[in-house]
């Protein structure tokens, strides 16, 4: 995977942000619709992703790619782009500015770039495997916490699992003496971990479009991250449980007690 991929993603997703900032700060002329119980999605997610897979046709022709709002393009060269345009959009469309771009590339079951750009904070995270993390270019790294009791924890939640799972989990933290985080992008919150902001990230299922980027962040950043199947995760989503390694194993404690069983949740 060559650094020139991510240089294109870099810039394709700054564009797409512009785009979408655009539409942020007009939202009284913003055509929503609900897909589901607290999942929404709105005329940006849609044109930004069509602006995306547009760049990401005429530039790659012969990869995939799988879109939040537009499902899977299957492709012939072995790469596969996921993109959400526009994760946190129930703070997009209610004037939160905590939101942001979301593109990565995988192949043969393994994540080879990701990018997470918030336009609102003008904050662009980036990371090639093999290659390290990045923040506006310069070198990120996780949290140097040894305990769940010193820095803050993202818990994420969903529609798709128990609604216990993230009840339990924030129970559980604050019992270890722990304090949650949960700003409704579970992108920033895998970014902010990879940037040694929160201590770590946690969600009982998660969809690939959402987490693939910044569990690779993470991971360049010097954070662990729950072994992922990632061809699996393409189609199902998968759980996460990543951060900084002097935390690790209690967020997977935390994260084994306190979710349903992962037959039960793919």
């Amino acid at each position: 995977m060559s650094s020139d991929r991510l240089a294109f993603t870099e810039a394709l997703a700054q564009k797409a942000g512009l785009v979408a900032l655009d539409y942020f700060r007009k939202l009284d002329t913003l055509t929503i619709t609900q897909k589901g119980h607290q999942d929404l999605v709105s005329e940006a997610d849609q044109n930004v992703e069509t602006l995306i897979r547009d760049a990401l046709s005429d530039a790659y022709p012969d990869d995939g790619i799988l879109g939040e709002e537009h499902g899977m393009e299957e492709g012939e060269s072995g790469f596969t782009w996921v993109i959400d345009p526009i994760d946190g959009t129930a703070n997009f469309v209610t004037g939160i500015p905590q939101w942001c771009v979301i593109i990565a590339c995988v192949q043969q079951g393994q994540t080879l770039l990701g990018v997470i750009h918030d336009p609102v904070a003008g904050e662009t995270f980036s990371t090639l495997a093999g290659g390290g993390a990045f923040l506006n270019g310069k070198p990120i790294k996780v949290s140097d916490s040894e305990s769940v009791s010193v820095g803050s924890v993202g818990v994420g939640f969903n529609g798709r699992t128990s609604v216990t799972d993230a009840v339990n989990a924030v129970g559980a933290l604050v019992s270890k003496g722990g304090v949650f985080f949960r700003n409704a992008s579970g992108g920033l919150m895998l970014a902010y971990t990879g940037a040694g902001r929160l201590i770590g990230y946690i969600e009982s299922h998660m969809n690939a479009w959402d987490c693939l980027a910044g569990m690779l962040l993470i991971q360049e950043a010097g954070g662990k991250v729950l072994e992922q199947d990632v061809a699996h995760a393409l189609y199902h989503g998968t759980r996460v449980v990543t951060g900084a390694p002097g935390v690790f194993a209690e967020l997977t404690d935390i994260a084994e007690s306190s979710f349903a069983p992962l037959q039960a949740a793919e």
